[in-house]
């Protein structure tokens, strides 16, 4: 190895013209407070073994170099770019300079918004502030980004720029970690579309788009341990626009809804809102005959032991769900229909299933249980009927068929399904009717599209949603890498631009551990396949397959049902239980027969069908054992776009070109992801 090549900057990979002297500032690691600044107290040279330095608080410090390859700490800038308002302008660009100047321009001007070229970094204060008004939107309408301070109103007006200007679609992506605040940066953008592409008047096109917010986050929204509004599926809306480039309509799709919320939640989580708003609106005369009563009544609500939220009025809420269905044309009777149904989840949680005998090979529901006469009532099925079939399955052969008891696990595991496959139908028809009252009443000319995506996820005790997020995540980090970094350095090569590539992490051997034959999705179908397949059986065939084999597979010490993921940002110990379950998404056919027979009329119904006669259409993937979640989703996206690669998120299908990607994360700039097949041949380097 070359002496200039050795001497690099750690992390950086550029070389040093020269060597340190005294009084240079740099960067050091610490423990506490991730980096420390310091300055050099006497020069280094060719041999040293540390570098003595001086710690800002005046003590004396040492830094231990490796003589014989000896990796220097990064460089500090010069004080006049401290809080620099984009850190491309920056003398030196790299993991210290970057938190430094979020962290001055955050508690030193309150500031939360940095550019980083064409992508807008933003830190959330969890706290409301003075700058989305309409005075502010008028300020930022109509300048050049660049012009004013860094905002999401500059990126969105960039993209309305753009889009009337060049008559090109556009599209923002916001990312982020959870709880950096990505939804409150969706709707901040709508706002803005909504008042520079028309007036905001009683029951326009602006203010229904605007109105279907408070419906999805109702419906797919919940607390979580980092926040307290967290998007729990992933969505993009499309903002359509005429020719004078005004507002005529919009669509949304949604991905990956976490139904598992519905029937469990972790200590100081919460379910969807929707049931806190009904709970709490429970002594209104309208809502006498569902049976509602506080959130702590319930076992799918009451969980989580955090039933009520300081800064939130779940009644007041509820109001405005309300308020927001009927602007989007939903009647008063759909609305009650859609809480009735709401109701029967909560009371199908409360049943009680008891076991037969001590071997708890058999179970029974008590004829008396006041849960199952008013779930049965709410949605006008026979309770003896019920009664058996959440007990009991039947099991065809070529020439008999057999009924089978549950045990009680089996039983409330069946109880646990039925209610996920409602709320999921229930769920699928709320965006059905908000695409329906968002139609284009026009032809449009161009679109805005907004990607609200969840970030990498890890907690206390991660499951099969976290592998799902995190999953996707790999996917969209990966076609980042590769349109920004690979992608970008072959056209300059190809121009003959003087250029020092830079080393990019490649996450595909991480890609390849999932997804590849006999990688962890594939096993985990294989198993799903197995007559008696489990979480336990599963979690021993990743073992021996990948264990030693994998550098990004390991098994935690202390469990035999858990494995370890080292993901692009860091490593996700992922328990075992509860995977085969999920990825299966399993109703029994006699359940789905249960819905279909349902006598309550009118109901909710999706493009002209009844709700529960959806139930087999909507919900064949659930009535086969065989099929798992992920090989279904990947199935759908091939044939829709057999070209592209499959990813579970974002069907390429109508994505248009990103214009400027937003990332909302609170320090991680590696946390921005793109969707697979989006076009970044836009992106240069500033």
């Amino acid at each position: 190895m070359k002496e200039a090549e050795c001497l690099s900057l750690s992390l950086q990979g550029e070389r040093v013209s020269h060597w340190p002297v005294l009084g240079t500032r740099v960067w050091i690691p610490d423990c506490l407070e991730v980096w420390k600044s310091a300055e050099l107290t006497r020069g280094y040279e060719e041999g040293d073994s540390f570098l003595h330095l001086r710690l800002e608080d005046g003590s004396e410090s040492t830094f231990p170099l490796n003589p014989q390859c000896p990796q220097l700490p990064f460089l500090r800038n010069p004080d006049y770019l401290s809080g620099e308002n984009d850190l491309v302008a920056l003398s030196y660009l790299h993991e210290p300079a970057v938190l430094h100047t979020l962290r001055a321009r955050f508690l030193e001007t309150n500031t939360i918004y940095t550019y980083c070229g064409i992508i807008l970094l933003a830190i959330n204060p969890y706290k409301q502030l003075p700058i989305y008004e309409e005075p502010v939107i008028y300020a930022y309408s109509g300048q050049n980004m660049g012009d004013m301070d860094p905002h999401i109103f500059a990126v969105a007006e960039d993209a309305y720029k753009q889009m009337s200007r060049n008559n090109k679609n556009q599209s923002l992506i916001i990312s982020g970690e959870s709880g950096a605040g990505k939804t409150a940066s969706a709707k901040y953008a709508m706002r803005y579309f909504a008042l520079v592409g028309g007036s905001l008047g009683d029951s326009s096109m602006e203010e229904k788009v605007l109105a279907s917010s408070p419906i999805m986050e109702a419906f797919g929204n919940a607390k979580t341990t980092r926040n307290d509004n967290s998007s729990r599926f992933g969505k993009y809306v499309e903002i359509c626009f005429s020719h004078e480039y005004h507002i005529v309509g919009a669509a949304m799709k949604t991905y990956l809804l976490e139904k598992s919320r519905l029937t469990f939640q972790a200590k100081a989580e919460r379910n969807y809102h929707i049931f806190y708003q009904l709970c709490a609106s429970a002594t209104l005369p309208e809502f006498q005959g569902l049976g509602l009563g506080g959130a702590e009544s319930f076992h799918y609500t009451n969980q989580g032991h955090c039933t009520h939220l300081e800064a939130t009025d779940d009644a007041a809420d509820l109001e405005s769900t309300r308020n927001a269905f009927s602007l989007l044309g939903v009647p008063e009777s759909s609305q009650l229909e859609l809480f009735s149904l709401l109701a029967s989840i909560l009371h199908l949680g409360n049943v009680r299933l008891r076991a037969k005998d001590r071997h708890g090979e058999s179970c029974f529901a008590e004829p008396g249980d006041e849960a199952l006469g008013l779930f049965c009532t709410l949605l006008g099925v026979e309770q003896s009927q019920v009664s058996r079939w959440l007990c009991y399955r039947k099991l065809v052969t070529a020439t008999e068929t057999y009924v089978k008891p549950m045990s009680r696990q089996q039983a409330l595991n069946s109880r646990d399904a039925l209610a996920k496959h409602i709320y999921g139908l229930l769920f699928k028809w709320i965006v059905s009717r908000i695409n329906k009252a968002l139609r284009a009443s026009c032809r449009q000319q161009a679109s805005i599209g907004i990607l609200d995506i969840y970030g990498f996820e890890t907690f206390t005790v991660n499951s099969f949603e976290q592998f799902c997020i995190n999953y996707a995540n790999e996917k969209l980090q990966q076609h980042f890498n590769l349109h920004v970094f690979k992608l970008e350095q072959e056209e300059y090569m190809k121009e003959e631009i003087p250029w020092t590539f830079i080393d990019f992490y490649d996450n595909q051997p991480c890609i390849d551990l999932i997804e590849a034959r006999l990688g962890i999705l594939d096993l985990l179908n294989e198993e799903c396949k197995m007559p008696k397949g489990s979480d336990a059986s599963w979690a021993q065939k990743l073992y021996d397959k990948h264990l030693h084999h994998s550098p990004h597979f390991q098994k935690p010490k202390m469990s035999t049902e858990a494995f370890i993921v080292h993901h692009f940002a860091g490593k996700v110990e992922y328990q075992c239980s509860g995977f085969l379950e999920k990825n299966q998404d399993t109703v029994h056919a006699e359940l789905i027969g249960l819905l279909r027979a349902s006598k309550v009329s009118p109901r909710p119904c999706r493009q002209g069908r009844c709700l529960a006669a959806d139930c087999k259409e909507e919900g064949g993937r659930q009535v086969s054992p065989e099929t798992g979640l992920f090989l279904s989703t990947q199935d759908r996206l091939a044939e829709r776009t057999p070209a592209s690669p499959c990813q579970l998120l974002v069907d390429t299908a109508h994505l248009f070109p990103v214009h400027l990607p937003f990332s909302c994360s609170p320090v991680q700039l590696d946390e921005l992801r793109i969707p697979d097949s989006i076009n970044l041949t836009f992106l240069t380097r500033v």
